[in-house]
C-alpha cells in the first residue's frame, strides 16, 4: 500500500550565509517574521521597508532520510512559490516555474541533504520579459511574466510583498507495483434520478507486466474494472440520488467515493473524494434585451447573489481550514450563494471547496489571469496548459464548482485600455482564453460551462463590457460617477461593482500603532492602495453629505454609511429587474491585510456595515422603491421557493415623525419572481421633509413601545445628512423599505433622541425621534466585540435590540460613545 510521510520537520531557511528555522508549508516572509528578523509587514508602513525580500534568492534545506521497503520513492511538492531548483546532495532533481502546479521527483534509493533554491520572482519575470518583450498591464509590476499569484506584486487593495517558499505540503510517497496517478470523475444525472459517476483512472507502474484492477464504491453501489496498460474507466450508477442544491434552494447531500487500485487482490493505493449530484447550465440565449447570462442548477434558473473572493491572506500558506470555514460561513450567513474566485489570486485549497460544498455556495473559478496582456510563447504556454489540466481534474469532484472563467478583464483591457495599439500584433492571451482553456475544459470537464472572461459579451461582435450582453463590470460609478448612476442601466449579469470604506476602527488602531488617526494621516494613506482612493471617497461622500473636516470618527462612520448605500443602490435596482438581470457579484467579500477597500469583511475578519447590509440585500425577500417611468412603485422581490403574499402598509411621514397619509395594499409575488405595486399618488412623498415607509409583515426586531427605565442618550459628533434615494431595513419577521425623495444634505433631520439600555450580550436603543442609520461600532467597546447588525433606521417610538458578543464589561457610557447616527446639518 502506498505510504506517505509528510516532510514538515527540520527545515532551515538560508540566505547569504545566514540561516534560521523554517516552517513548511510556509514562505520566506512568515519565517523571517517568526524569527524576529523583520517587522510585521501589515503594521504601519513596514511593507515598504521589506521590498528587499522579493529581490533576494532563498534556499530551504532539510535532511531526506533513507527509506526502503518499496520499489519506488517519490518526493512530492504540492506547491512551490515559484521559480526553484530542487537538489539532493547536490544532484539536480528538477526545476520549477509555476506556483499553481504540483511536482513529483523520483528519489528511489536516495537520501541526504535536500535543498530547494528559490530564485527571486522579480529576476525570473524580468528575464522572461527581456526574452518575450514588453506587454501592457494595469500595474507596473511584472506579474504577467510568470505563473505566480499576481496580487503578491500588489493591487489596489493589497500590499506588494513578493515572497517565495514551499507554500503547500511536501511529502515522501513510497509505493510498489503501481500507484494511482490521476482520477477524473465525471458526475452526471441520468433519467429518473439515476446518479452516474464515471471514474477515468490513470496509473503509474513500477512493474509493467503486473495485472491491475480498480474497485470503486459510492452510495452503497460497487463496481470494478481491469486496467490494460495505464488507463481504465469504472462506472457506477446510483438510483434515486439526492440532488445537491445551492443554499436557499434545497439540501447539500454529499456522497463518499472510494476507488482502490489492486494487484492480485492486494490493495496498492486508494483515492477518496466527496461528490454531489446536480446539473449546471449557463443560459446565454439571445433575447429582446441582448444576450443573457443565467446560471441554471437542476433546471432552476437563479439570480446569483454573489461576492468576489481574493486570497484571504497575502501569504496564503497561513490560511487554515478553520479560517476558510469562518470566512465562507460569514458569506453564507449574509445570504450569499455564489463566490467568484478572482483571477489575480490562486486555485484555492481543497479546504475552500469542501466548505463551499457543505455550505451550498456556488463557486465561479477564474483561471489565474488578471488585468494584463500575457505572453503566449514558451516558457509560459506549456505551464498554462499543464496547470489548467491539473487543477481542472483536482477540483472536478466538488459540486459547488459551477463555472470556469478564462480571465479577469483582459479581453476588456485589449479593447479599451490602449493595449491593441501597444501590442502591435504581439501575443497577449487571447489564445489562452479562446483556444487553450476552452479546449482543455471541454476535454476534461464537459459537465461545467466555460466563459472566456469577465467581463465578456460572448464574442467580438459586441464590446467586451457591453451591459446588454453577458457579464459586465460596473466601475465607472466608483471611479467617476455618483452611485445613483447604478440605476441608469440593467446589465444582464453584474460580475464586479463596489464602493470603498475604511476597515473597522479596531483594525486600523491595531495596524497603525501609535498613530493619531486621520483621513490623511501617513499610515491611513499607506493602507489605501487605490489610485486617488481618498479623493474618490471624498467626492463620493460630498454628493450626499457635508464632509466632516478634521473629525476622523465622523469621517470613518460616514464612509461606512456611504459604502453600504452605494452597494444597496446597485443591488436593489438590479434585483428588481430579474430575470433580465440574473446576478450581482459584489467587489469584494474579504481583504488580505488591513486596508481601506471595497471589502465587506476587513483584513482582521471584522464585518463592516456593508456586510450586514448584504444580509438585507441578499435576503430571499426584498422590498425596494423604484421609479418605473413616471410611477413610483414598490418592487417585491421574492427569491424564495414559496409565494410571498400579504398586505403592504404604506405611510407617508414627515421627518418630524408625523404620519400624513397611510394605506394598506394587498400584494402577491409568486416564487422566484418580482412584483411591482404602484404607490398611490397621495402616498408619494414630496420635498425634503417627507419620506415613505413600506412594511410587509411584522416589525421584527423593532418594538414600537418605548422601554421604561432606560438611560437617555443622543448621537454626538459633527453633523451630516444622509444620501439621496432610499434606505431600507430588513427585520427578522418582516421586510421594510424607506424612500427619501431628496438628497440627504437637503433633509432637515431632527436632532436624534434615543434611550439606551445595556444588558449582558445586548444593547437596546429606543427612538424618540427619527433616528437614521444608527450604528453600534462594537469594536470600539472591545476589540473582540461583535454586533449582530449594522445600520438601522428607527421611527419615533421604535426600539431595536443589538446583540453584542465578546464584550467583557458592559458599560452604558461606553455604548453611547460607540453609537453613531445621522444628525442635522451644521
Amino acid at each position: 500500500m502506498l505510504q506517505a510521510t509528510p516532510l514538515t520537520e527540520g527545515w532551515i531557511l538560508r540566505h547569504e550565509g545566514g540561516e534560521l528555522p523554517a516552517v513548511v508549508p510556509g514562505c520566506v516572509h512568515t519565517d523571517l517574521l517568526a524569527a524576529g528578523a523583520i517587522p510585521d509587514p501589515f503594521l504601519g508602513r513596514n511593507e515598504t521597508d521589506l521590498a528587499w525580500v522579493g529581490r533576494r534568492d532563498w534556499t530551504y534545506e532539510t535532511e531526506l532520510p533513507p527509506v526502503d521497503g518499496h520499489e519506488q520513492t517519490d518526493l512530492v511538492f504540492d506547491g512551490l512559490d515559484t521559480v526553484a531548483e530542487i537538489l539532493l546532495d547536490g544532484q539536480l532533481l528538477g526545476r520549477t516555474r509555476n506556483m499553481h502546479r504540483s511536482y513529483r521527483f523520483d528519489v528511489t534509493g536516495m537520501a541526504g541533504r535536500l535543498a530547494v533554491r528559490f530564485v527571486s520572482a522579480y529576476a525570473e519575470a524580468e528575464a522572461v520579459r527581456g526574452k518575450l518583450g514588453e506587454r501592457p498591464a494595469a500595474y507596473a509590476e511584472p506579474y504577467q511574466y510568470l505563473r505566480k499569484m499576481a496580487c503578491s506584486f500588489g493591487w489596489d487593495w493589497g500590499p506588494t510583498l513578493v515572497t517565495a517558499g514551499i507554500w503547500r505540503p511536501v511529502r515522501l510517497e513510497r509505493w510498489s507495483t503501481a500507484r494511482i496517478a490521476r482520477v477524473r470523475p465525471l458526475v452526471t444525472i441520468g433519467e429518473q434520478g439515476l446518479g452516474v459517476v464515471e471514474l477515468a483512472v490513470e496509473v503509474e507502474r513500477a512493474r509493467v507486466e503486473a495485472p491491475l484492477r480498480v474497485e470503486a464504491s459510492v452510495g452503497g453501489v460497487r463496481a470494478s474494472a481491469s486496467l490494460d496498460g495505464t488507463e481504465g474507466v469504472v462506472r457506477l450508477e446510483v438510483p434515486d440520488v439526492g440532488l445537491w442544491w445551492p443554499r436557499g434552494y434545497g439540501e447539500q447531500p454529499l456522497y463518499d467515493v472510494e476507488l482502490t487500485l489492486l494487484h492480485k487482490d492486494r490493495p496498492l493505493d486508494v483515492w477518496r473524494r466527496r461528490v454531489g449530484f446536480r446539473t449546471v447550465e449557463l443560459d446565454r440565449s439571445a433575447d429582446a434585451h441582448g444576450t443573457g447570462f443565467t446560471l441554471v442548477v437542476n433546471g432552476e434558473r437563479l439570480f446569483a447573489r454573489g461576492v468576489n473572493w481574493i486570497p484571504d491572506d497575502v501569504f496564503p500558506s497561513r490560511i487554515t481550514r478553520e479560517r476558510y470555514r469562518e470566512r465562507l460561513g460569514q458569506a453564507a450567513d449574509a445570504g450569499v450563494d455564489l463566490v467568484r474566485i478572482w483571477g489575480g489570486g490562486i486555485y484555492e485549497s481543497e479546504d475552500f471547496y469542501d466548505a463551499c460544498d457543505e455550505l451550498g455556495l456556488l463557486v465561479w473559478q477564474d483561471f489565474p489571469f488578471a488585468c494584463a496582456a500575457y505572453p503566449e510563447e514558451q516558457p509560459l504556454r506549456g505551464e498554462v496548459e499543464a496547470e489548467a489540466r491539473e487543477n481542472i481534474v483536482r477540483l472536478m469532484p466538488h459540486p459547488s464548482l459551477v463555472l470556469w472563467n478564462g480571465n479577469n478583464e483582459n479581453l476588456w483591457g485589449f479593447r479599451d485600455w490602449g493595449w491593441e495599439a501597444r501590442l502591435a500584433g504581439e501575443s497577449w492571451g487571447e489564445g489562452y482564453y479562446l483556444g487553450v482553456l476552452p479546449r482543455v475544459v471541454a476535454e476534461l470537464d464537459p459537465t461545467r460551462p466555460y466563459t472566456a472572461g469577465s467581463p465578456w459579451s460572448g464574442s467580438w461582435e459586441h464590446h467586451p463590457n457591453d451591459p446588454a450582453h453577458g457579464t459586465h463590470h460596473s466601475w465607472e460609478v466608483w471611479n467617476r460617477e455618483d452611485y445613483a448612476e447604478y440605476r441608469g442601466e440593467v446589465p444582464r449579469f453584474v460580475a464586479e461593482f463596489g464602493w470603498q470604506a475604511p476597515p473597522a476602527y479596531a483594525t486600523l488602531a491595531r495596524a497603525l500603532p501609535g498613530e493619531v488617526l486621520a483621513a490623511d494621516s501617513p499610515g491611513v494613506l499607506h493602507h489605501q492602495k487605490a489610485d486617488d482612493g481618498n479623493g474618490k471617497l471624498r467626492r463620493g461622500l460630498e454628493r450626499h453629505f457635508a464632509f466632516p473636516e478634521g473629525d476622523f470618527d465622523r469621517w470613518h462612520y460616514l464612509m461606512q454609511v456611504n459604502q453600504a448605500r452605494a452597494v444597496a443602490a446597485g443591488i436593489e435596482h438590479w434585483r428588481s429587474h430579474w430575470p433580465v438581470c440574473a446576478g450581482t457579484v459584489v467587489w469584494q467579500l474579504n481583504d488580505c491585510w488591513p486596508v481601506t477597500s471595497w471589502a465587506a469583511i476587513d483584513g482582521d475578519g471584522r464585518e463592516k456595515p456593508l456586510y450586514h447590509e448584504l444580509r438585507r440585500l441578499y435576503a430571499d425577500r426584498l422590498l425596494t422603491v423604484r421609479m418605473r417611468g413616471r410611477k413610483l412603485v414598490l418592487a417585491a422581490v421574492n427569491q424564495a421557493g414559496e409565494p410571498w403574499a400579504g398586505v403592504l402598509r404604506l405611510r407617508r411621514m414627515s421627518v418630524d415623525g408625523e404620519t400624513t397619509a397611510e394605506a394598506e395594499l394587498k400584494f402577491h409575488a409568486a416564487r422566484r419572481t418580482v412584483t411591482d405595486v404602484t404607490v398611490p399618488p397621495e402616498l408619494v412623498p414630496v420635498g425634503p421633509k417627507e419620506f415613505l415607509v413600506a412594511d410587509a409583515g411584522g416589525d421584527g426586531g423593532v418594538d414600537r413601545k418605548a422601554a421604561a427605565g432606560t438611560d437617555r442618550g443622543s448621537a454626538t459628533g459633527a453633523g451630516s445628512e444622509a444620501g439621496a434615494g432610499q434606505d431600507a431595513g430588513t427585520r427578522p419577521d418582516g421586510v421594510r423599505a424607506l424612500y427619501f425623495p431628496s438628497p440627504d444634505r437637503e433633509i432637515p433631520y431632527p436632532r436624534p433622541e434615543f434611550d439606551v439600555a445595556v444588558a449582558p450580550g445586548a444593547v437596546t436603543v429606543t427612538a424618540h425621534t427619527l433616528v437614521r442609520d444608527l450604528l453600534l461600532q462594537a469594536d470600539r467597546l472591545d476589540p473582540a466585540a461583535r454586533a449582530d447588525r449594522g445600520l438601522v433606521t428607527l421611527l419615533p417610538g421604535e426600539r431595536v435590540t443589538i446583540g453584542v458578543s465578546g464584550w467583557k464589561t458592559p458599560d452604558p457610557d461606553a455604548v453611547r460613545s460607540a453609537l453613531y447616527c445621522l444628525e442635522p446639518s451644521r
